[in-house]
């Protein structure tokens, strides 16, 4: 018994020190976990060039699109690999503001909202993003043949793009674009407007 108490006070010390090492690790790991940009609240700023791909309309429409998006953190995920790749799905809204570069208006000015679903690698610094969803918005319709034939038009979007964090609160992204507009019949003709092109988008992240 004597020879008992010598071990446990050398070994006291040490038992401490693990835990504390330990409670260390735990803390970092559950930081690091809670910096995922998909975790994070985000605003993006975005422009694109958009050209006609349809002849649903007799103009050549140019549609040069600016919108401030707000992505939120990951509502869920569809699947996380063993490596620390993960598919996370965000909720996005969007203010649009096209501004026409052809066609038979001058302006849109629209909402929109999509899911954002997002792979991302196991790194955390880049991954690829698919978004498609829709809104509503109002036009200068100026009843020109081909033109849209009221003020109140209807959107739809998809994009497919990369993202890449080139610091902790900030990323870029690139992306293809498409946009279909209609007023869905509610005038005769409806001709809609259907172009797509290239969008980039500067990203800032916040808590």
């Amino acid at each position: 018994m004597h020879d008992l108490f010598p071990k446990i006070r050398l070994t006291l010390p040490g038992a401490v020190l693990s835990a504390m090492a330990l409670s260390l690790l735990t803390a970092s790991a559950g930081a690091y976990a809670e910096n995922h940009p998909a975790d994070r609240w985000e605003v993006a700023v975005e422009a694109g060039y958009l050209t006609k791909i349809r002849n649903n309309s007799p103009l050549d429409y140019v549609i040069a699109p600016a919108q401030i998006a707000w992505r939120s953190p990951a509502a869920f995920d569809l699947w996380n690999g063993e490596s620390g790749a993960r598919l996370a799905v965000r909720h996005r809204m969007a203010v649009v503001l096209e501004t026409y570069l052809e066609g038979g208006e001058d302006y849109y000015f629209a909402f929109a909202g999509a899911p954002s679903i997002e792979l991302w690698a196991a790194d955390k610094k880049s991954a690829l993003f698919f978004e498609i969803g829709g809104g509503a918005g109002l036009t200068n319709a100026k009843d020109i043949p081909g033109g849209q034939g009221q003020d109140l038009t209807f959107n739809w979007f998809s994009q497919l793009g990369a993202r890449h964090q080139f610091s902790k609160d900030r990323a870029f992204t690139a992306a293809g674009y498409f946009t279909h507009h209609s007023n869905l019949g509610m005038t005769d003709p409806n001709p809609g407007i259907d172009v797509l092109g290239l969008n980039l988008g500067m990203v800032w992240q916040y808590d």
